[in-house]
């Protein structure tokens, strides 16, 4: 079994986080997979950006604010 570091970007409203994260390698079909607290760190990710709660949301990764781009 084999871990990998791979960044996620959560989207939630107007912010995204970029969250690093621990992928399981196996020889399963399931692969590649996230432990059970690396799941639960993307939720609580998740749940934070959908609150405006930058300070706990940034503990977990760097957030981005996304604003239009006039065409």
């Amino acid at each position: 079994m084999d871990r990998r570091k791979k960044a996620k970007f959560i989207h939630e409203g107007r912010y995204v986080a970029e969250v690093e994260v621990e992928l399981i390698e196996d020889e399963t079909g399931w692969a590649p997979y996230l432990s059970l607290d690396e799941a639960r760190k993307l939720d609580e990710v998740r749940e934070a950006l959908r609150q405006e709660d930058m300070e706990t949301a940034a503990q977990y990764g760097r957030i981005y604010e996304l604003r239009p781009v006039a065409s």
